[in-house]
């Protein structure tokens, strides 16, 4: 089922299927790894919910929930 990363639950693992948002913020995703295909996991959650720690490619990454937002992913391991 198709969903934005932010709402993907702790301990789930997704795929991105889609990296949205424009211009720079598009480019400092893609930078940070966060491209196509990538198996990724939300780890944990901030106590007031931003932001959200990823595990994804074999290192953590922490972003804004408004980032997690522009981010398409399918539950389950790549195909």
């Amino acid at each position: 089922m198709m969903m934005t990363l932010d709402e993907l639950p702790i301990g789930i693992e997704a795929v991105i299927m889609q990296v949205g948002g424009e211009g720079v913020l598009r480019c400092r995703l893609l930078d940070m790894g966060l491209i196509p295909k990538t198996k990724i996991m939300v780890t944990k959650v901030a106590p007031m919910g931003d932001p959200i720690e990823l595990r994804l490619r074999g290192y953590t990454l922490t972003i804004r929930i408004e980032d997690a937002r522009s981010i398409q992913v399918v539950e389950g391991a790549a195909k």
